[in-house]
């Protein structure tokens, strides 16, 4: 995540400095870490049966939630965007695979916010909250350098089948 979107966001667009990212993300911290939920007594807790409703339902562990998803998310971004930068991903197919994610995005982004309670420390909660915010802010970035950007972020100049849409 932001592996390529956070230098051109900061270079090139410079809506934003990077102190002011800084600050902004702490402040959203400790806004989370305030308002997190009081934690569940995890000894007691049973292990739900499907793990995908028990997670979307709230009842699985933070930990368990948070790490898969994350993990192939971020794979899954860093290929597609590392792919796009090279010019072997057309921009329609780079649209594709960020379409693709949205909807595992919401579940996930439900599935954390619900799961928030079941862990150890409010810090933890606090932390995987922030995340679904940055991912957000991901998509956000990608999508202002898709519309706004589009030479900056794709070989245009290597793209022959899908020129049209580097305009």
């Amino acid at each position: 995540m932001f592996v390529y979107s956070l230098p051109l966001f900061f270079s090139q667009v410079g809506l934003a400095s990077p102190l002011e990212f800084l600050l902004i993300s702490l402040a959203l911290f400790v806004i989370l870490l305030m308002t997190a939920p009081n934690l569940a007594d995890l000894a007691n807790q049973q292990i739900p049966a499907n793990y995908l409703f028990g997670s979307w339902s709230g009842q699985s562990r933070l930990v368990w939630v948070f790490w898969p998803y994350f993990l192939i998310l971020n794979t899954s971004l860093y290929a597609a965007d590392t792919l796009a930068k090279m010019g072997l991903l057309t921009v329609s197919s780079w649209d594709d695979v960020h379409l693709m994610l949205l909807l595992p995005i919401v579940w996930w982004m439900t599935a954390i916010w619900r799961c928030s309670a079941n862990t150890q420390f409010k810090v933890y909660a606090g932390g995987a909250r922030l995340m679904t915010f940055a991912v957000l802010f991901e998509y956000s970035l990608k999508l202002l350098l898709r519309i706004d950007y589009p030479r900056l972020f794709f070989g245009c100049e290597e793209l022959m089948l899908d020129y049209g849409s580097c305009f």
